[in-house]
């Protein structure tokens, strides 16, 4: 799994190591860490959509009868007002600002993108998130981030990183490429089951499809039953794979509402390795949310750093000198630079999370210190920490 750092050690014992001289970010009275706001550039984006019988969008919860809608190319720079081609009842209007402020139950029915098809876990963390949403199913991960960009979602829910597979590294990188904002977190018990069509008997099967990293997590039980893994996209695609052709020697690892969807028996449940398997999601948005201190915080960000002995060193005591935690701490290579003089220098950026709200002068004071030295900084979001597990 990538590497997690949990910044704990005390003020002593760090400034035995740098400079105990405050630095001017700390005497400076008030401050205040604006968020960029987001830029919409030339993107394209395909989105799949259903209709239903009056001709609305129903997106994931739609009846199985209705027709399929595929929602064209958008080829231009401007904001999307009009979208040529697309009908404008079907586009989603723009959220105020004081919809942004309510709780979802409270507004009007959100539209959330995910990646997968339905019974994806990425579709329950949605509706955990957002119990009352309208769930939309986009089949990659850039396509759910631009979905939210060209306004045809209020929200994207993607995975992150998992305690068994580590860190989802695309989604990584295209929180920098694109201008979303974090806005929450939701993190999810994943409990894989061993799906097959009926009538369909463990000893019948020879083969099993699912997504890489849940056959992985579901190893030692696969090997017990031998039976041969067959890596697909998704879950829960396996699963609609293997219904829709109606395969007798086939079965899928996917979630037990996946079964219920597509009609399928559950052969065993809870048949991954490790029983603590946790998926944590991200919320994004358009617009960041305002930061509070009522209630535990969290804040992503992303910088980079000159090369030089100790530069990391000294970008993560900007945290412990002020007693803030982190929570994680993940390298990606800087794209589109050339490595320096030997083979194993190269630019790196940095994303953390830590348990501080940017509405606390003290997190405020540490980005400041921080960017004296970052040659990059970017807050990510600044959003309540999710507490619950389901």
């Amino acid at each position: 799994m990538a590497a997690s750092i949990a910044a704990r050690s005390s003020v002593i014992s760090i400034s035995r190591q740098i400079t105990a001289k405050p630095s001017p970010s700390d005497r400076e009275p008030r401050s205040t860490v604006s968020f960029r706001q987001p830029y919409i550039g030339r993107r394209n984006v395909r989105l799949l959509a259903s209709v239903n019988s009056n001709g609305g969008a129903t997106g994931g919860k739609s009846d199985s009868k209705a027709p399929a809608l595929e929602i064209p190319n958008i080829e231009d720079d401007s904001t999307y007002d009009v979208v040529s081609g697309v009908p404008s009842h079907l586009l989603p209007k723009p959220l105020s600002s004081t919809q942004y402020s309510k709780p979802a139950s409270e507004g009007s029915r959100l539209r959330v993108a995910y990646q997968g098809v339905r019974g994806a876990y990425s579709e329950s963390a949605a509706e955990k998130a957002y119990p009352n949403c309208e769930a939309v199913p986009c089949d990659q991960f850039d396509a759910a981030f631009q979905a939210v960009e060209r306004w045809l979602v209020d929200r994207a829910v993607l995975p992150i990183e998992n305690s068994l597979g580590g860190s989802i590294h695309r989604n990584y990188d295209l929180l920098l490429r694109h201008r979303l904002h974090i806005v929450g977190e939701v993190k999810l018990a994943v409990r894989h089951c061993l799906l097959a069509n009926h009538g369909v008997k463990v000893e019948d099967l020879k083969r099993v499809l699912s997504h890489p990293q849940a056959l992985a997590q579901c190893e030692n039980t696969l090997t017990k039953l031998g039976l041969v893994r067959e890596a697909v996209d998704d879950t829960a695609g396996a699963a609609k794979d293997v219904a829709l052709r109606n395969l007798k020697d086939t079965g899928a690892v996917a979630s037990s509402a996946a079964a219920a969807i597509y009609g399928m028996d559950i052969l065993a449940e809870d048949i991954q390795d490790d029983c603590d398997n946790v998926t944590r999601f991200l919320i994004l948005a358009r617009e960041p949310i305002i930061p509070g201190t009522d209630r535990p915080f969290k804040t992503s960000i992303v910088f980079s750093l000159e090369w030089g002995p100790g530069a990391l060193f000294k970008a993560l005591a900007v945290f412990a000198l002020r007693q803030i935690n982190l929570t994680k701490i993940e390298s990606r290579p800087l794209r589109n630079q050339p490595s320096r003089s030997s083979d194993t220098c190269f630019d790196y950026l940095f994303y953390v999370d830590f348990e501080a709200s940017m509405a606390d002068q003290n997190a405020q004071n540490a980005l400041r210190h921080l960017k004296e030295f970052a040659t990059f900084l970017r807050v990510l979001g600044s959003y309540p920490l999710d507490t619950t597990m389901l």
